[in-house]
């Protein structure tokens, strides 16, 4: 018994040696003091307004900027990530207004810290056709690297994300218009699987029309293309793309993006692949409509191709 307690006593005077060896305070010892402080409560995040003609059969473009209020995001001198993203989707709403035939909205409008969850989330609870993340790049030393890339949601997250979903989703919520309740965690799970295969089609198909409609108006990065498990695009039935716009670390990219110019190049190769992607979902609905499939001549001119 008395071993012990030499024992306790021992290691109790060498946790506070090591303590203040360190400079670790240790509440109630060596007159520090406990103090309490509070936070501020957290603010809710509502479902962002929707701005364009008040019509829903007009698809509904999901605009992300990045990053926001405490959360800088990649740093540069001079520049920061959550500036140059929130300008490049204003730009961007601007255009896609200008244009018409959509309407728009974005995950914050302002300076202002968005969890990533709530970002996809509030595409879900809007029914947005699509989903665009706006990014910025960076690389300690990287002063020449420069170019654009396209981000997909890889498979293998795809497939982890359905099965995530599943389970939380099996209430009562729908997938493309499909309920999950009442069905198993394996059945779900299939549900929401074919339901993302089907999104992740439709996301690789507006990636590689950036990409396209980009050429000669936006340097890409020599991997233009490229995919990864990023929480950000994990909607199973919202197309989803990343856009990295360049590398503010590059001062000569970051400041081109930060221009008018700049914006307006960004905004006017998004705003035609997105024009370019909702006519061909135009086309495959209605190559797929139940009249176009009753009448194959109507389907055949519809799809563009000669009997």
């Amino acid at each position: 018994m008395i071993c012990g307690a030499v024992l306790a006593a021992l290691a109790c005077a060498l946790m506070v040696m090591a303590a203040r060896a360190l400079a670790v305070p240790i509440p109630g010892w060596g007159g520090y003091r406990v103090e309490r402080i509070d936070l501020p409560p957290a603010v809710p995040y509502d479902a962002p307004a929707v701005v364009g003609v008040q019509d829903a059969s007009l698809p509904l473009v999901v605009i992300d900027p990045g990053h926001g209020g405490f959360d800088y995001g990649a740093r540069a001198p001079g520049y920061d990530e959550k500036t140059l993203t929130l300008g490049l989707a204003l730009a961007l709403r601007e255009r896609l207004l200008a244009d018409g035939g959509v309407r728009v909205a974005l995950t914050r409008n302002g300076d202002r810290f968005v969890a990533l969850a709530e970002r996809y989330e509030a595409a879900r609870r809007l029914g947005a056709d699509l989903f665009i993340s706006i990014h910025a790049d960076s690389i300690a030393g990287g002063g020449e690297a420069e170019g654009a890339s396209v981000y997909t949601l890889s498979e293998r997250a795809s497939s982890a994300a359905a099965r995530r979903f599943a389970r939380r989703e099996n209430a009562a919520n729908r997938v493309n218009g499909q309920s999950l309740s009442g069905k198993s965690d394996a059945v779900s799970a299939i549900l929401v699987d074919l339901s993302q295969r089907r999104t992740q089609e439709r996301s690789e198909r507006l990636a590689a029309l950036i990409a396209s409609e980009g050429r000669g108006m936006i340097r890409f990065h020599p991997q233009a293309r490229r995919s990864a498990a990023l929480e950000v695009l994990r909607a199973p039935d919202v197309p989803s793309v990343l856009f990295e716009s360049g590398y503010i670390s590059n001062p000569r990219e970051a400041a081109r993006l930060m221009s008018e110019t700049g914006r307006a190049d960004f905004a006017r190769v998004m705003a035609r692949a997105i024009r370019l992607y909702f006519a061909q979902e135009r086309r495959e609905a209605e190559r797929l409509s139940p009249d176009a499939i009753a009448d194959p001549a109507s389907a055949i001119a519809s799809s563009g191709t000669q009997p």
